[in-house]
């Protein structure tokens, strides 16, 4: 079976695991310091602070932000569903905006109808490892007054052209930007998240919430020579990263460029191979991005020509894939359309047609570092003979 995703792992991150193990310090510590400061360093953000998840991370940055019940959060609902539950966790209000049918991400023409009077921040989603049109959608937000989290969860290693230079996502032009570091992608600690911001307000109140909102941290208490009485000022969270996580993810940070690379290279044999399969339409790469490719992720025409439903298209040709061997996955779901967020529970500005759309003609197609020629090879007959059945 060829796998949809796979981690880059090997014996670096087993020793590295295994120090921290016999060190006697696990927890939230030393390990989890420098991981942040290598983050930091890699995507070139001014502070960076580790959490258990990308979700956490999202709940973090809306909470630290003062999203609280009554308030919405203007954003995607073509997304994981972790996306709008960080706005939920605040009792605040999802409102979903249609995304770009070329790239996945929100149409940055539809956001400024989204925007009322309670709206306390825009929640934007560098989807399948895509930048979004961060430029167009920072200049709506700055007009409006509105903060911005990116949910760059997929993104890391991912690239955006500002101001004639390339940057990498995480180097915050919005107020924070969140990353996963769960299996399917690039960098993994097994499970685990970032928060990168440029403002030290920010990255302070996360430090705070993520450890029960103790004002003096573990660390600070197990190398002081004087007793230490900590208090609680605030009601925190438990959304601490482990030692043994962190130097995973430091190992993991050293191959971070080479994965990248070799993703772009996968991709771009994807797209020579599949460019010119009939009911294939390959993913659109904007000239001021450069997609990690954490997924590749076709829309499929196949079939639609004859009345036959899309979402029936997309499970039959998934099956006839797996039952060739090779694992797929749908791209990204749509949360209005989860039985967790009945009608009442969030609002839309206008129609989300292409959001539906593309839950139901895309497939995630496998992608990792250790791909080879041959692999990629059976994906593709795999899909061509797929599509001919």
């Amino acid at each position: 079976m060829i796998p949809v995703a796979r981690p880059w792992m090997d014996e670096r991150e087993a020793d590295a695991a295994r120090r921290v193990i016999l060190s006697g310090w696990v927890t939230q510590g030393p390990e989890v310091a420098s991981f942040e400061r290598g983050f930091a360093e890699a995507v070139g953000a001014a502070h960076a602070c580790a959490v258990s998840s990308c979700t956490t991370a999202l709940h973090l940055a809306l909470s630290a932000l003062g999203v609280g019940p009554g308030d919405e959060v203007v954003t995607v609902s073509h997304s994981f569903i972790a996306t709008a539950n960080a706005i939920r966790y605040c009792g605040a209000v999802p409102v979903f905006v249609d995304i770009d049918a070329s790239t996945f991400n929100m149409d940055p023409t539809l956001v400024d109808a989204a925007i009322s009077t309670r709206t306390k921040a825009l929640l934007v989603v560098h989807q399948l490892g895509m930048p979004c049109d961060l430029s167009r959608l920072m200049a709506i937000a700055r007009r409006r007054g509105v903060p911005v989290v990116e949910d760059a969860a997929c993104a890391v290693g991912s690239e955006i052209r500002w101001d004639d230079v390339w940057e990498r996502i995480g180097r915050p032009h919005g107020d924070v930007a969140c990353f996963s570091f769960h299996p399917r992608k690039l960098l993994s600690t097994g499970d685990g998240g970032m928060l990168t911001t440029s403002r030290s307000d920010l990255d302070a109140r996360f430090r705070l919430l993520r450890q029960h909102g103790m004002s003096v941290p573990d660390t600070v208490r197990h190398t002081s020579t004087q007793v230490v009485f900590e208090d609680y000022p605030v009601v925190g969270f438990n959304y601490r990263m482990t030692d043994i996580q962190a130097a995973i993810g430091r190992e993991q940070l050293k191959r971070l460029s080479l994965m990248v690379a070799r993703r772009r290279a996968l991709a771009a044999r994807y797209a020579e191979h599949l460019g010119g399969v009939a009911g294939v339409t390959i993913p659109h790469e904007p000239t001021w991005a450069r997609s990690n490719w954490q997924s590749y992720a076709v829309t499929l025409d196949a079939g639609l020509g004859a009345g036959l439903r899309a979402d029936s298209v997309q499970r039959a040709i998934m099956q006839r894939m797996l039952d060739a061997g090779v694992s797929t996955r749908r791209g990204a779901m749509n949360v209005h359309r989860e039985g967790a967020y009945p009608p009442g529970s969030w609002r839309a500005a206008g129609s989300l047609v292409r959001s539906e759309h593309a839950q139901a003609t895309t497939v995630v197609l496998p992608l990792y570092h250790q791909m080879t020629d041959e692999d990629q090879n059976r994906v593709v007959e795999a899909l061509r003979s797929a599509i001919d059945a």
